[in-house]
């Protein structure tokens, strides 16, 4: 009965982490582009002596879908949207991150940001000039009409990388870091949309459909728990008659 009561509460527990993974999706559905989070279980020995028939579930939520949201058209100079596959690049500690929300925006010292942290570009953290018009072209070249100019005139380009399948994990900030804590090279055949916004790449119906699954599940554990309890109950009575 021992081992039926391990895997019945883990399974419980894992359904209830679940929950959390789903409903953090749930909450970031009008994000912009917040990349929804996948759910992932294996199985692991529960440790000691004495317990090698007995095993746990151990969920692990540091898998992303990579699905593409909805693009909005906004008309503001510096939204931009990734078309396609790949992200922005952003400074993060002593390296950097990778997002699809671009909803840039300039510090008073000229410095292109996202929520804060410097928009990586060829060389470093972009800063741009002052001046009364830009714009951000397909290959993500920054172009800035200075004061007294005529023409625009090429500052920076946007970092654009595009990794792997599955090299990616989503770290505390909700960034997206490389599994091996390197940094990646730009990849010129990123192409962005400037004037637009990707969304959340969330379903509400998959999230809601998952959810009620997960209750299913839990349910059925929480079943097996009470069965496992009863036969348990009913075999001591036994030993004591």
């Amino acid at each position: 009965m021992d081992a039926l009561i391990y895997a019945a509460m883990s399974g419980a527990d894992r359904a209830l982490q679940a929950q959390q993974v789903h409903a953090n999706n749930l909450a970031n559905l009008q994000t912009p582009g917040f990349r929804a989070d996948l759910e992932l279980a294996t199985s692991r020995k529960v440790p000691g002596y004495g317990y090698d028939a007995r095993y746990m579930n151990q969920l692990q939520a540091n898998a992303v879908n990579t699905r593409a949201g909805t693009q909005v058209e906004t008309g503001r100079e510096l939204d931009v949207a990734v078309q396609g596959e790949g992200y922005f690049a952003v400074a993060y500690g002593d390296g950097e991150a990778y997002t699809r929300q671009g909803a840039f925006v300039l510090s008073e010292n000229g410095t292109l940001t996202l929520n804060g942290r410097a928009v990586l570009g060829d060389g470093g953290p972009i800063v741009l000039p002052p001046g009364s018009q830009m714009s951000i072209g397909a290959d993500g070249t920054i172009s800035v009409l200075a004061e007294g100019q005529t023409v625009m005139q090429p500052t920076d380009r946007l970092k654009l990388v595009n990794p792997a399948a599955g090299e990616l994990s989503k770290n505390s900030a909700g960034l997206l870091v490389l599994r091996n804590g390197a940094s990646l090279g730009a990849d010129p055949a990123v192409q962005v949309r400037g004037g637009h916004l990707e969304g959340s790449n969330v379903s509400a119906v998959e999230e809601m459909v998952s959810t009620m699954n997960l209750s299913r599940d839990f349910e059925f554990q929480m079943k097996l728990f009470k069965s496992a309890d009863e036969m348990a109950a009913n075999g001591n009575r036994l030993l004591r008659e």
